[in-house]
């Protein structure tokens, strides 16, 4: 008896997504709650788990399909596990043709599209990489990684002539080439998100630059024992959090937004945090920061990091926020004008640290600094609300001690 496969309750407002990745394919079997496929919504991938144990026996919809709430995608013939092995031997070879895969693969790697064209981009064998996603599938950051070790020399011996013979024809002189892809629901609301924030918002950019000296040194005093303690890493963001959350106390209109003819203040700091994941630039959560101890915070962040990479970040994580920081430092962006994450008011954009000659006390020294830019709706904060919100966390950056007394 087949058992439907239905699309899931995604979220709050969410009626429709794409089939973003087929996890199982017809003649596989599947236990119970085993996922299936994986769905792109506006905001994150949601994986469908197959109601019961069995055998896929019909995939209903194309990858890429826009599917509703509800709707049926496939169909599980629940107890045929016997028949499982021989369905897909035979299923196989339309998967190898559909993914388009290197000689060096044998069928047996799933992948996405977009990891995909990362592999036959960069001409490596996907059947040689460990991949870090959810249930060891590959990522494109996995594919990337490899590429790189395999153009510094390090990829094995025996695997490199089988991949290198991908790419061959685009080496052809002469040849040019163009590839269209369809945009990911992700993509697209990314797209939309900040073109509105553009078009609905009077959008302008302070900035300002940081000597990060004292933060370095009070990292490197403190690491091994914060990381004994605490098990987990004490990185600069955990600092620009609490620098950030001083300011948005004392300047309350950066963590505030409009809503019709009012403004909405909050009492509390829920940080939106720039994260990279596979599909793009996702922003979790993290609520009432202002609370949080360095720790919470290091390990909050890290945990959205890790998911983010895994693709398990759920529509909750991504819900809310009054404040964003989007870190371009760890790309080598030196300077930025980031956009505001709407309905929010404010984003701070922190850069790269280089050592730059500084005047300190009537002398040129060289300094660790960092270009700190704070972009603002101005229909809401005024530049001095700005400028000064921006200031207080330069200042409490510079000398860690005020985050701890409260100035």
């Amino acid at each position: 008896m087949a058992t439907e496969v239905k699309v899931p309750t995604l979220g709050e407002s969410v009626t429709e997504a794409t089939v973003g990745e087929w996890l199982k394919n017809v003649g596989d079997a599947v236990e119970a709650d085993e996922p299936i496929a994986s769905l792109e919504t506006d905001k994150v991938a949601v994986e469908v788990p197959s109601p019961v144990a069995g055998v896929i026996s019909e995939l209903t919809v194309e990858l890429g399909a826009t599917v509703e709430v509800g709707a049926i995608i496939a169909r599980v013939e629940e107890g045929a596990t016997a028949a499982a092995a021989p369905a897909k031997a035979k299923a196989e070879p339309a998967t190898e043709t559909k993914a388009e895969a290197p000689a060096a693969t044998d069928g047996s790697v799933t992948m996405s599209p977009a990891v995909r064209r990362a592999v036959l981009e960069h001409g490596v064998d996907p059947t040689t990489i460990k991949g870090t996603g959810k249930d060891g599938r590959l990522t494109k950051e996995d594919v990337l990684a490899a590429a790189k070790a395999k153009d510094a020399g390090g990829s094995a011996p025996a695997a490199a002539p089988a991949a290198a013979a991908a790419p061959a024809p685009a080496a052809a002189k002469g040849e040019r080439r163009e590839e269209r892809v369809k945009m990911t629901r992700m993509r697209q609301t990314i797209a939309k998100r900040l073109k509105g924030a553009q078009e609905n918002a009077a959008l302008l950019t302070t900035f300002n630059d940081c000597d990060m000296t004292a933060v370095i040194e009070a990292r490197e005093a403190y690491k091994d024992l914060f990381a004994k303690k605490h098990g987990i890493k004490l990185g600069f963001m955990s600092f620009f959090a609490k620098a950030a959350a001083l300011a948005l106390k004392d300047v309350p209109a950066v963590n505030a937004y409009i809503d019709g003819d009012e403004i909405v203040y909050h009492d509390y700091v829920d940080l939106s945090v720039a994260v990279s994941a596979p599909n793009g630039l996702v922003v979790p959560v993290v609520r009432s920061i202002d609370q949080m101890s360095f720790a919470e915070i290091e390990l909050a962040i890290a945990d959205f990091g890790k998911r983010a990479k895994e693709g398990t970040l759920t529509m909750e994580d991504m819900q809310g926020g009054t404040f964003t920081i989007s870190n371009g430092g760890v790309f080598g962006s030196l300077m930025s004008t980031p956009i505001i994450n709407p309905p929010q008011s404010a984003v701070l954009g922190l850069h790269r640290i280089e050592d730059r000659p500084v005047a300190v006390n009537g002398e040129v020294v060289i300094r660790p600094m960092m270009y700190l830019a704070l972009s603002y709706d101005h229909r809401i904060i005024d530049g001095r609300e700005a400028v000064t919100a921006l200031k207080i966390m330069k200042e409490a950056i510079e000398d860690p001690m005020r985050m701890l007394i409260d100035l």
